[in-house]
């Protein structure tokens, strides 16, 4: 997965390990990613992370993208700065995951963020993202008729 993601490489992002429900990314700081107050620009440091989350919860095998996350900024970071974003599988439960991901400057914590995955049934581009056949479609006991997943937008 991360071979296709051009948004990260773009970025000089690097993948330094990846294993089940865990992933280890680089990324230097640029120029192009300060803001007006000479750091690094927040949106940079989610997309980080986010990038580092989507390692690890897509680690499994099965199509998985963001449901939702949040970021907490900690220290800022400065051009030239080697970032590593280290994200980790905190639980799963059915079709959905919680990961938590530090972003480091050294022994420093720069930003600590957190994803919400969810699995897709259907492999992405083919129409059936999210969807499943009859006979595995979620059913709505109270009404007895097949009931929509929720497919996020993420990753």
């Amino acid at each position: 997965m991360f071979a296709a993601d051009r948004a990260s490489r773009d970025l000089g992002m690097e993948l330094l390990e990846a294993e089940a429900g865990r992933a280890v990314l680089r990324m230097t700081v640029t120029a192009q990613m300060l803001n007006g107050h000479g750091t690094a620009h927040g949106g940079y440091l989610f997309l980080f992370a986010d990038s580092a989350f989507a390692c690890a919860c897509n680690s499994h095998g099965p199509v998985t993208v963001a449901a939702a996350a949040d970021i907490d900024f900690v220290a800022p970071a400065h051009e030239g700065d080697v970032l590593v974003a280290t994200a980790r599988e905190r639980t799963s439960y059915g079709r959905s995951g919680i990961y938590d991901v530090s972003i480091r400057r050294g022994e420093q914590v720069i930003a600590e963020f957190r994803g919400r995955s969810r699995t897709l049934r259907g492999p992405v581009g083919t129409g059936t993202a999210g969807t499943a056949d009859s006979s595995t479609q979620d059913q709505d006991p109270r009404r007895g008729h097949e009931q929509q997943p929720d497919v996020p937008a993420g990753h």
